[in-house]
């Protein structure tokens, strides 16, 4: 048995990439111990005594590399499960550096979910941020490789806001332990952005919806299950009851569904959705109850699942068309209708469908909205939901595999992807039909009912209306149509904006130095005889007269400013 579940991970890395040789049988070995690792780590979670900590001294620092907790737990066990589905899902992959990484990227993620100290976990962060960069530069394209590039920038500044935020803590208390934080603790706002960036706040978001859908078909899936995920964690870990941060979902779960309305790449539209979704994890991890962490992290739990689900349908999608653009897909399901219906069971779950695992958590947040008298947060959450159903409920499996026939008809996608398609659809329908196997492993007691009365009627309703409008949209022509465009997202801040500012700035300086120095010139050039005449005189004799009158002078000034002070 080992302490730490991450050095399975490594291990098994470690492994993949000391094992020779490029033949069928050595790639087929890769394979397997690819699959068995997370497996054994699933084995190790589980048998592993929880009370256990594995502490490190190093530098007169207590270094904790394992420790766990109901929280961590549930964590870990999110992360096994989905290593498991997304190395199934990757099994056609044969690149060993990218079979290396698909280990030691979730034994990053569950380094983080069992570091007991600031330090650690950001070792840890970084591993996270220089793995996963991978995923995008293996797909070999100009653009994913310039949008790894700032992706990566990114995730280095989120690494460094957590350092400093560490070395302040360190300085002022003496300690790196992780604990919960209020703002008035020494480094909080360091640790906040740091967090904010992972997660994807407002106006920090970019990197995700910029980056995703450039990656490979494969490593969207595992993009999709840690990152975002381990922000989720720590926030949970450290902000829990942090009043800013159920506003800062509140935007995060409202914005992103008027970009992903009008997006046409749908990799791009279920990154989009991500964020709204982690809105609904970011804002009950703000409200801080009981009920409203439980939500957050059942929340997690079931995104993680529903939506690997989603981007394995849009994966298999690329995989066999190598088109993900709605305005240049749509029927199909003719060919493909194995997958055509796994992502129904993905939108189902999304959209909170009684009996599918998005309705059993997403209630959660809601109904601790109201016990706390957040009124106007709540219909602000209910029109999100509507608009989660819009974009990903109904416009990814409609455009993708209905809507108008495009004519492609590729084959159904490869029996290793359906497996793992399959894996996810049934762990959606089996959460969302008997919670309380999830609820019982939740950080705090679950009393909650999701199936009572009200509430499947209310969500029935906003799920039925939504559907009416989208109807009535598409046959008004009213729906914004898949048009082959770049949409414009805060990006063109810093990607336009203020390379234009800088620039004109520069232009601007440039003329104002070559002014001045015509000036300077010009009226050198109209002094210089007058100088030389001046300076002519000055080193002429002068008489005796003329110096008295100097000094005469001289004494004067001074005997005037000494009267004055």
């Amino acid at each position: 048995m080992i302490n730490a579940p991450f050095l399975v991970f490594f291990i098994g890395a470690a492994i993949v990439l000391a094992l020779p040789g490029r033949s069928e049988r050595s790639g087929r070995l890769r394979k397997i111990v690819m699959l068995a690792v997370p497996l054994a780590g699933l084995i190790n979670l589980l048998t592993l005594d929880q009370t256990t900590v594995w502490q490190l001294q190093w530098l007169d620092l207590d270094l904790v590399l394992f420790t766990s907790d109901r929280l961590s737990f549930i964590f870990g066990i999110l992360f096994h499960i989905a290593a498991i589905i997304a190395t199934i899902y990757a099994w056609h992959v044969k690149d060993r550096p990218q079979q290396a990484v698909a280990l030691l990227y979730p034994g990053s993620a569950l380094g983080i979910v069992f570091a007991g100290d600031f330090l650690t976990l950001f070792v840890f962060w970084e591993c996270l941020a220089l793995t996963s960069v991978f995923f995008i530069t293996a797909r070999a394209t100009p653009r994913a490789i310039k949008s790894a590039i700032r992706y990566l920038v990114f995730q280095v500044v989120s690494g460094v806001l957590l350092l400093t935020g560490s070395l302040l803590m360190l300085h002022q208390t003496g300690g790196i332990a992780i604990g919960p934080l209020d703002m008035t603790d020494p480094g909080a706002i360091f640790f906040l952005l740091a967090f904010g960036i992972k997660a994807a706040f407002p106006m920090l978001h970019n990197w995700l919806t910029d980056a995703y859908p450039e990656a490979t078909v494969s490593g969207t899936v595992f993009l999709g299950a840690f990152t975002t995920k381990v922000a989720v964690y720590v926030l949970a870990r450290t902000f829990t009851g942090l009043d800013a941060l159920i506003y800062i979902g509140m935007a995060m779960a409202c914005f992103p569904i008027f970009y992903a309305v009008i997006e046409n790449d749908l990799r791009r539209v279920l990154s989009y959705s991500m964020i709204n979704q982690i809105g609904f994890m970011v804002c009950g991890i703000g409200i801080g109850t009981e009920l409203a962490v439980n939500g957050a992290v059942a929340h997690a739990f079931n995104d993680v699942i529903f939506k690997g689900l989603l981007m394995m349908s849009m994966g298999a999608v690329l995989f066999r068309t190598g088109d993900m653009r709605a305005s240049n897909l749509g029927g199909l399901f003719r060919t493909m209708p194995k997958t055509t219906a796994l992502c129904l069971v993905g939108a189902a779950s999304i959209s909170a469908f009684p009996l599918f695992s998005g309705f059993v958590s997403k209630s959660m947040v809601m109904a601790a909205l109201l016990l706390q008298h957040h009124e106007f947060v709540w219909l602000a959450m209910l029109f999100a939901s509507a608009g989660v159903f819009h974009h990903a409920g109904i416009k990814i499996p409609y455009f993708a595999f209905f809507a108008h026939d495009s004519g492609l008809r590729p084959e159904e996608a490869p029996r290793h992807m359906l497996i793992a398609m399959s894996i996810a659809a049934a762990l959606c329908i089996f959460v969302g039909s008997f919670p309380q196997l999830l609820y019982r492993h939740l950080p705090f007691a679950v009393d909650y009912a999701p199936f009572e009365l009200p509430h499947v009627v209310e969500q029935v309703q906003l799920l039925f209306f939504s559907a009416l409008a989208f109807i009535w949209l598409q046959l008004k022509n009213i729906y914004p149509a898949e048009l082959k465009s770049t949409n414009i997202d805060s990006e063109w801040l810093y990607r336009k904006f203020w390379p234009a500012i800088y620039t004109t700035a520069c232009a601007i300086a440039q003329k104002l130095h070559l002014g001045i120095n015509g000036f300077a010139s010009a009226t050198a050039t109209m002094l210089t005889p007058m100088a030389r005449k001046q300076s002519y005189d000055l080193l002429m004799p002068w008489s005796v007269r003329a110096m008295l009158m100097v000094v005469m002078a001289f004494l004067g000034v001074v005997l005037g400013l000494f009267y004055l002070v």
